[in-house]
Order: structure tokens, then sequence, then C-alpha cells
């Protein structure tokens, strides 16, 4: 019970530290906000697609994940096309536009 005690004198004595301090600085929280807001970049979503066969497409999303470019996971489940013994896998990635 006494850790307890001492845990809420703590958070108590924090929170007015806190509240010292802020009341102590010379700054309108308005303008601060505004001055540290970036514009955000433009973003734009690419498709990758990849179809050929179910071993063609797994060595190639493992080397895309070896080079460092998407995890294995990124990818969608291999999924049938309309050709017999061919699958397709999809990554969705998002761009930055300048």
């Amino acid at each position: 019970m006494a850790q307890v005690q001492k845990f809420d004198d703590n958070q108590k004595f924090a929170q007015v530290e806190l509240q010292q301090f802020l009341a102590s600085q010379d700054f309108d929280a308005s303008t601060l906000k505004q001055s540290t807001q970036k514009p955000l970049p433009k973003r734009e979503r690419i498709k990758h697609i990849l179809i050929g066969s179910p071993k063609g497409i797994t060595s190639t999303i493992n080397r895309l994940h070896l080079v460092g470019y998407a995890h294995v996971t990124d990818w969608s489940q291999l999924l049938p096309t309309a050709n017999p013994d061919e699958v397709m896998s999809i990554l969705i990635r998002y761009i930055l536009i300048s």
C-alpha cells in the first residue's frame, strides 16, 4: 500500500512540475503547431503483378526480398490465372511523388 501511495505522490509531483514548466514558457501553442507542420508529400499507389509458374513467382518474390525491396509476406498468395499451370501474385506499394 505504501508503494501505491508513493507512486501517486510521484505522479502528482511530476504533473505539477510539468504544469509549472508549461506555464513559464512564452509560446503560443497554435503558432508552434503551424510552424512545425510540413506539407505532406503526395503518395501514389503502384501495383506490381508477377505472372508465371508457381516456382518462378516464388523465386522472384524471394529474390526481391533478398535485395530488400519487399518482404515475402507483402505479396498476395499465389492466385490462379486462366492459363493452366500459371499463377500470379500482387504487391501494392506507395511511392512518393514530387
